[in-house]
């Protein structure tokens, strides 16, 4: 199936360097192998591939050169900036990896204006409806919310092949990526601390908590917890504190790229779909269209709390609140609002009888057609 990012890559693989980063087996190789019909192809892990790279012997004839992993060669950029410098494009470099390639093996020598970086994501509903012409978005959305949306397992559809694939998925990450990139030993306490953040998807995240119930530091709990964001395991959402009195300032949450991860009630999955697809938003929205803007929540001293605040250029503009099954808007809007008079407000749920809008400019939508075709503006 044809990808969201492909005409984007398409229009600069002629311009600049494509480093095309995202979670494991998110279809990024895939993806790059479907932008020209001829290409050289290289693989860090294939030690034929790394003798090959150590020559510099690909065949430049060809219109694109994709080099997989290369974040796993020492110095990898300093060696990248000497064959663009050297010999520039054609033929288009597209780098992948399945880490944040601006994190690893940092040189002194930089890329910066080299490149351009691309963030892939798993399915969402937006994609899905828009590449696989569903007719059937609820049916859709319960299969995102059962086994998330990597394109293998959820391609195959069925649950039974979905429990393999993400235990092989995540063994991977922990017992080879961490390893090669990270020199991380600690490989069964990390394992316990993806298996309890499984529980606390959508909840404030305490660090000295987390770290008494894992017998370590809050400074290793930290690190561990950057290590699985580098790693693109999951990926942490701050509370949005300015000019709102009484706000909370800290305690993060987290949630999974694979909502297939995620253990509790089906409203905190929902809950990890709908971060899933803002992020992924907001992404894309950087990476393809240079537009700033982040995700947080909101929560105050007094628990009143909104899911998802999402700001342009560090300026809320956006309120979502995610629920099962609730007509009722949620009062929490209006405590909000004040600080921010013109912000937009949705309330989405999985089930709803009536889609509907109110006199402060809040609306209430059906998730499935909402997600389906979900903007920032």
């Amino acid at each position: 199936m044809k990808r969201y990012l492909e005409r984007y890559i398409q229009e600069d693989l002629d311009k600049k360097i494509i480093l095309l980063t995202g979670p494991r087996q998110t279809g990024k190789t895939t993806l790059s192998k479907m932008l020209k019909n001829d290409f050289d192809y290289f693989n860090y892990d294939s030690v034929e591939d790394r003798l090959s790279l150590n020559e510099k012997s690909w065949d430049r004839s060809k219109p694109l050169v994709i080099f997989d992993e290369l974040h796993k060669l020492k110095n990898w950029k300093s060696w990248l900036k000497g064959v663009y410098d050297t010999e520039g494009i054609p033929p288009s470099i597209l780098v992948t990896g399945s880490a944040k390639l601006d994190t690893y093996k940092k040189v002194g020598d930089s890329l910066a204006g080299r490149f351009f970086q691309f963030r892939m994501h798993p399915l969402d509903l937006k994609e899905i409806n828009t590449y696989l012409k569903s007719d059937d978005l609820e049916a859709e959305l319960d299969k995102l919310l059962r086994i998330g949306g990597f394109p293998e397992p959820f391609l195959n559809g069925t649950s039974r092949f979905y429990n393999r694939w993400k235990k092989s998925h995540l063994d991977i990450i922990l017992k080879q990526d961490l390893i090669d990139l990270e020199n991380v030993q600690q490989i069964t306490q990390i394992e316990t601390l993806i298996q309890l953040l499984k529980h606390r998807v959508g909840s404030p995240i305490s660090y000295s908590s987390l770290a008494q119930d894992l017998q370590c530091s809050d400074k290793t709990v930290k690190r561990w917890l950057t290590i699985l964001e580098n790693m693109y395991v999951l990926f942490k959402v701050s509370p949005f504190h300015k000019n709102i009195a009484r706000a909370i300032q800290k305690t993060p949450k987290f949630y999974f790229y694979d909502t297939g991860q995620v253990l509790g009630e089906q409203g905190i999955k929902l809950e990890n779909t709908v971060a899933c697809a803002i992020q992924k938003e907001l992404h894309f929205r950087k990476d393809c269209l240079g537009e700033e803007g982040k995700l947080y929540y909101l929560k105050d001293k007094d628990g009143r709390e909104i899911d998802f605040c999402i700001t342009a250029n560090n300026i809320p503009s956006l309120l979502i609140e995610v629920k099962w099954k609730d007509s009722s808007l949620s009062p929490n809007f209006e405590t909000f609002k004040k600080f921010f008079p013109s912000i937009k407000m949705v309330q989405v749920s999985k089930i709803l009888n009536r889609e509907k809008t109110y006199p402060n400019g809040a609306e209430l939508r059906t998730a499935s057609k909402w997600l389906s075709k979900f903007k920032l503006s």
